[in-house]
């Protein structure tokens, strides 16, 4: 039996910006249908009592991986339970298709994802069904074999692009001609199948000290790639800079300026760091002021939230990525034993000095003073001081300071990132009122035994509306809700008005935070077994609501999956969006 809802009572926010109003929301077929003061109740209608809450739009997280998680992860909660209705994908280059038909080089692709994104490779081979190699497939395989609870999105990326036709020599040399014209035609099919764009990397370097294909991919095949997106007005290319790691971001900003030419692109450029970063990144704040006196679609994502990254010891990707390559061989031993006798090993240990302290200087392991230890498997101790600190007491190198803790508190042991906030309020305030600049950068469904996690929208909103007058809310929720809906071209959603989907979140302001991490056991391990993820307890929302459907009512997940594969409609430039 399908029913109606009336959403009565409540304050609106409408995603636009615009000022709140009291009015009530009445929801039809998975739309909204009507707004507006007093409605009456209509017979198979549900009621919700919103009284003393805000109606707003659904949010959409700008930035997942849940590629592959979703299909073991099925309410990919605690989603619906902080008013999450649109996940966008496929980011950063790494997805889930295209893949290559050699069972090697689609290994190759599932490898680097598992290794950046830190997502388990043992159901990512084992519970995917692999039944795609064209991106279009793929999207036939997630609406034949999965219901969804949230709208999902997703980007054709870079780097499944290069290793699904170049294979495992994608890390070491440039395309032919040939391959680059299969590259374009597999983008094609991806973004007439309703890819949001191409994603691709200029960050990532692995735990072999490697740059990823992307990098490895000559301007030619670059400009290539460009050539088809021009012909999408609607879609975007998205690319994330390296302005960690390598500080490379203002160098890769001017090749892409140089790949991009004066061709009409679309472009969502990660991350514009925050002020207080390295001083000659700063220059991305004039380029980004430059692109927009040019009249340029180009827009600059921002975080507003460091990872609440963790170290574990038996599956990390932290040292790897941060150039310890050394420390990563630990990680890669496969038993206890095996990295007991990495730990004892003297020529180990002085190859692991050596390692460390040529640390990328931009990985949060380039700040032991940042990293605590928080558990001990055996319970010797000492937690709750930081790597730099125990050198220090020990008198030991960082590096064998870590080692002895490690064989006296064992490999379940975990080490916490205490990160300092990354910006401001006045600083996110400020860039939320761009209106060519878009956040809620999470990397949520990537490194669950770190959390990147969903929760920064209760976290935003509380910040800077509740306990502080950094910000309308207006303005809060139009970020997190109708700008970011607008940029990527889903413009039949994102805003309380009639005639859009009723993706739709309820809440009283002064009942939700971000909710501290905690662990759940749902990660299949490959041996009928489960792993640990972090995830957080509920803001709680009063009402999460996709397409119409309740996913989260009073504290509780309905087990409904009213999610659908969602894609550009028309192309919405962000300034003229905020207009």
């Amino acid at each position: 039996m399908k029913y109606g809802y009336l959403i009565r009572g409540g304050t609106v926010v409408d995603g636009t910006g615009a000022p709140a109003f009291q009015a009530d929301v009445r929801v039809v077929d998975g739309m909204i249908a009507q707004i507006g003061k007093g409605l009456e109740q209509r017979p198979r209608e549900r009621v919700f009592d919103a009284a003393g809450c805000y109606v707003t739009p659904g949010f959409v997280e700008t930035h997942n991986h849940f590629d592959a998680p979703m299909w073991w992860m099925p309410m990919l909660e605690p989603m619906a339970a902080y008013g999450v209705t649109t996940s966008i994908n496929g980011n950063c280059g790494f997805a889930a298709a295209p893949c290559s038909d050699n069972a090697e080089d689609r290994l190759e692709m599932v490898k680097i994802f598992s290794f950046f994104e830190d997502i388990p490779i043992e159901p990512f081979l084992s519970v995917l069904p692999w039944d795609w190699r064209k991106w279009s497939e793929y999207r036939a395989s997630i609406e034949k074999h999965l219901a969804l609870p949230v709208n999902f999105g997703s980007f054709c990326g870079h780097i499944a692009l290069r290793l699904a036709v170049v294979g495992k020599e994608a890390w070491e040399r440039p395309s032919t001609k040939e391959e680059i014209a299969k590259m374009c035609a597999l983008l094609e099919d991806a973004l007439d199948a309703g890819a949001l764009g191409l994603s691709s990397n200029m960050l990532d370097w692995d735990q072999k000290g490697r740059a990823i294909p992307s990098i490895t991919a000559s301007d030619e095949e670059w400009s290539a790639l460009v050539d088809v997106l021009a012909r999408y007005p609607g879609k975007t290319m998205q690319v994330i800079l390296g302005n960690f790691i390598r500080y490379t971001g203002v160098e890769d900003m001017k090749r892409l300026e140089a790949i991009i030419g004066d061709r009409d692109i679309k472009l969502q450029w990660l991350n514009l760091p925050p002020k207080k970063g390295k001083p000659h990144l700063l220059e991305l704040y004039d380029m980004h002021a430059r692109y927009k006196a040019e009249g340029r679609n180009w827009v600059p994502t921002f975080a507003t939230q460091p990872l609440a990254s963790t170290i574990t010891f038996y599956s990390s990707l932290v040292f790897g990525q941060a150039g310890i390559l050394v420390w990563h061989e630990l990680i890669e031993a496969p038993t206890d034993e095996a990295k007991t006798a990495l730990l004892e090993d003297p020529a180990w240990r002085a190859r692991a000095r050596e390692s460390w302290d040529n640390v990328y200087p931009g990985t949060p392991m380039s700040r032991p003073e940042e990293r605590f230890l928080q558990e001990s498997e055996t319970g010797i101790g000492p937690v709750g001081i930081s790597l730099a600190q125990l050198a220090a007491d020990t008198g030991l190198h960082v590096s064998d300071a870590l080692a002895e803790w490690l064989l006296a508190n064992g490999f379940g042991s975990v080490i916490m990132n205490q990160l300092p906030p990354m910006r401001t309020n006045e600083e996110i305030a400020e860039l939320m009122a761009d209106p060519q600049a878009i956040c809620n950068v999470t990397d949520a469904g990537a490194h669950g035994q770190m959390l990147c996690g969903i929760g920064n929208n209760a976290l935003l909103l509380t910040t800077l509306c509740r306990d502080g007058d950094y910000a309308p809310i207006e303005l809060v929720v139009h970020n997190l809700t109708g700008k970011l809906a607008n940029w990527f071209g889903l413009i039949d959603r994102g805003e309380i008005k009639v005639g859009k989907a009723a993706d739709i979140a309820v809440f009283n302001l002064d009942e939700i935070e971000q909710r501290p991490i905690e662990r759940t056991f749902d990660v299949p391990d490959g041996k009928g077994g489960r792993t640990w993820r972090y995830t957080r307890a509920p803001a709680p929302m009063r009402l999460t609501m996709v397409n119409g459907t309740p996913t989260y009512v009073n504290g509780r997940y309905t087990g409904q999956f009213p999610g659908q594969v969602v894609s550009p409609m028309v192309e919405q430039p962000l300034a003229q969006a905020a207009e």
